[in-house]
């Protein structure tokens, strides 16, 4: 009963756009008028719908040639106030397709897309640089169903996205997932369901000022890697309102891998997560690593609901990851059933190749905490560091207070009882993130049907 009354409450905030249908009758044929807004970082003058470059939404016919198609032909409008490509009611079978800058993704709220099983449909791409040879296996990867690079103001929203996927035979085993922004700057993603992807569900990759909102995640909770948004060496994001149910880590925060990671040098940093409801019985419901070599500062993370996850928050790193993790601000955390409220780890995963740095070790600091609360917690934090030999405690260069920590921590952390702890920062001041600001755009959309048949239509953008 708590996890329908969670679900439903969460359900309400994708209800972000609003549309009005009026029909006119004319003999055999129905005219009719449908009206529809949704808020954005850009509006756009030009418009054409999927149909018009041969889609067919019968859920069997491939797509994968009319949405490129569509968007090759729109992408001529770039500097003529960019344009939006319509997808009307369907299921729209496709292959993978590459987006265009000053564009929208717009689906009609009955359309879904369905992801091809046909890996010729699936282009195979280079691995990241800050990645190294490939993360899950050596060499190329399959591109993402949704992907762009080298962008400007691009907005996906309001659709359905289900990959029907054989995880048994482990189809596509180095697939992207769903959407792989790269270079994008300006970007929101929005009021989306997502399901079963293979592999991380929404993966921004070297971005800047990101909007992800009103998301729902849905993947096997047995499924390992089907992480639900991994912003990875990105700077300026913020993630809010998003329901998640994952076999992985429902958020997990990454900038590169071993040497690869440090040599590229790109951190994620200026990251806003609020409003967050997830489910993740064997991982994360915050994962900070394990590839952080790159570096992780200044996240904010507030108003988050955990059921049923391994853990609350999660810093993952290892020897010769390198980077950093600090500046990490959470508050409002409330957790329902769980291993962990708080994890860290300093032996996690594999290395990209044998040439990692031993001495390259992370720098962990500065990590805050404040208004937790947890039901039902196997245990308050499970804190493991790098493996090394035995070393003697020396309490230096520390300052603070302790509260019923036993044994006792160290002299120069006194035990003053629990009324006399202070509670941890977490800023005042907003980041950039905050002040990217979205207006409402509306549109009209006139279409023709005889006898059930749809014949023409027509989409224009009303000035309010």
């Amino acid at each position: 009963m708590e996890f329908a009354r969670i679900l439903t409450r969460t359900q309400v905030i994708f209800l972000l756009f609003a549309t009005i249908s009026l029909t006119v009758h004319g003999g055999r044929h129905l005219h009719h008028w449908e009206y529809f807004d949704y808020c954005a970082i850009s509006c756009r003058a030009h418009s054409a719908s999927l149909t018009d470059f041969g889609g067919v939404g019968d859920g069997t016919t491939s797509n994968t040639k009319a949405f490129q198609t569509a968007i090759d032909y729109l992408s001529r409008f770039e500097s003529d106030g960019g344009s939006m490509l319509f997808v009307p009611p369907g299921k729209w079978l496709t292959g993978s397709f590459n987006l265009t800058s000053h564009f929208t993704l717009y689906l009609h709220k009955d359309a879904v897309l369905l992801a091809t099983q046909e890996e010729s449909e699936w282009a195979v791409i280079e691995p990241l640089p800050s990645f190294g040879h490939g993360r899950d296996t050596e060499g190329g990867r399959y591109i993402s169903l949704i992907f762009g690079t080298n962008l400007t103001d691009v907005v996906i929203t309001v659709f359905t996205v289900v990959c029907f996927f054989s995880y048994e035979k482990g189809y596509l085993s180095d697939f992207q997932g769903i959407m792989e922004p790269l270079m994008v700057r300006n970007i929101q993603i929005s009021n989306l369901t997502l399901v079963n992807s293979p592999s991380w569900h929404v993966h921004p990759v070297y971005s800047s000022n990101v909007i992800i909102q009103g998301l729902t995640i849905l993947a096997p909770v047995k499924i390992p890697n089907t992480d639900g948004i991994n912003p990875d060496s990105c700077t300026n994001t913020r993630i809010e309102d998003c329901y998640i149910v994952s076999g992985d880590d429902c958020i997990a925060v990454k900038s590169g891998w071993d040497e690869y990671g440090i040599a590229f040098g790109m951190p994620t940093r200026q990251l806003v997560i609020r409003r967050l409801t997830c489910i993740s019985p064997s991982s994360a419901v915050i994962a900070l690593g394990s590839e952080m070599s790159g570096g992780i500062q200044d996240v904010r993370a507030e108003d988050i609901l955990a059921i049923n996850s391994e853990s609350g928050v999660r810093i993952k790193t290892a020897v010769g990851r390198g980077g950093y993790v600090k500046d990490i601000y959470v508050r409002g955390m409330t957790m329902k059933t769980m291993k962990w409220a708080f994890w860290m780890t300093g032996n996690y995963g594999s290395h990209a190749d044998n040439n990692y740095d031993p001495n390259a070790l992370p720098i962990i600091q500065n990590i805050n905490y404040r208004d937790m609360i947890a039901e039902n917690v196997t245990m308050a934090a499970k804190l493991e560091g790098i493996p090394a030999k035995k070393v003697p405690w020396n309490c230096t260069d520390i300052e603070g207070i302790s509260s019923g920590v036993v044994p006792q921590p160290c002299d120069k952390l006194p035990d003053h009882g629990s009324g006399h702890v202070a509670a941890c920062d977490f800023p005042t001041e907003s980041l950039p993130i905050d002040n990217l600001e979205v207006q409402t755009c509306s549109y009209r959309r006139k279409y023709t049907l005889d006898n059930g048949v749809l014949k023409h239509w027509y989409l224009e953008m009303v000035q309010k």
